[in-house]
């Protein structure tokens, strides 16, 4: 049986420099990857495509869709206004991944979302956010570094039985943004332990579908449950 090939979204950026070059470049931190390789599935990067068709046509391919974490979703695509401490829009990157999530759902696609993706999957039920925290030390520290911090998972939900029914994991993570009012037919599957702050999001309505949004970023550790969870549910449904 071939193993399962996992999409994962990429940043769309204005500038990058690597090498000689100073150019636009789609990116993606290799943690992502190396998390799916190491499940024993084939990443492939998905940079965000205007056209139309291009969700539908590229989940037609996929086993399993991973949304990256990333910049701020821009708050109209949420019904709110722009608060101060909101980062810059990305209209090409929210585009791409909130079509790519629809038709995750629509074609019973697993999906795992991480930090942004969380934030996608509930925009994309019609969700809301919150712009800015009002405390964010334990979610996002010192600039470009991942915070541990405790969650608890929500016992009996999807995420509870993928972590093993712990009562509380240490995860790595690095936000100012979180889930406010919950999209429809989403649960919340965990909460910070220090705050209650919504940690990890999941579809309970979409019986045999896995869908699961944490905020944190398994990518950034060790921990391979969550993603090994991904490529055994996308395993399933491939063919050899």
């Amino acid at each position: 049986m071939a193993p399962p090939l996992i999409g994962i979204t990429t940043y769309l950026e204005a500038s990058a420099r690597w090498g000689d070059w100073h150019l636009p470049a789609a990116l993606l931190p290799a943690g992502y990857h190396r998390m799916a390789q190491q499940a024993g599935a084939r990443a492939v990067l998905l940079p965000p495509d205007d056209d139309p068709a291009a969700a539908a046509e590229t989940l037609s391919r996929l086993d399993g869709l991973v949304t990256a974490g990333g910049p701020d979703i821009d708050p109209p695509r949420y019904g709110a206004d722009r608060e101060p401490r909101t980062g810059p829009a990305y209209p090409e990157r929210d585009a791409w991944e909130l079509a790519l999530t629809h038709e995750a759902l629509a074609r019973r696609v697993p999906l795992l979302a991480v930090c942004r993706g969380m934030q996608i999957l509930n925009v994309a039920l019609g969700g809301s956010l919150v712009q800015h925290m009002p405390t964010t030390e334990a979610h996002r520290g010192a600039p470009g570094v991942f915070t541990p911090h405790d969650v608890a998972p929500v016992p009996g939900t999807l995420l509870a039985k993928v972590l093993e029914d712990e009562a509380t994991v240490s995860v790595p993570t690095y936000h100012h943004q979180a889930v406010d009012r919950l999209g429809e037919g989403l649960v919340a599957a965990a909460h910070a332990a220090h705050d209650g702050t919504v940690e990890a999001l999941e579809l309970p309505g979409a019986v045999g579908h896995f869908v699961l949004g944490v905020q944190w970023h398994p990518e950034a550790g060790e921990d391979l449950r969550l993603m090994q969870a991904l490529v055994g549910a996308a395993a399933s449904g491939v063919s050899g």
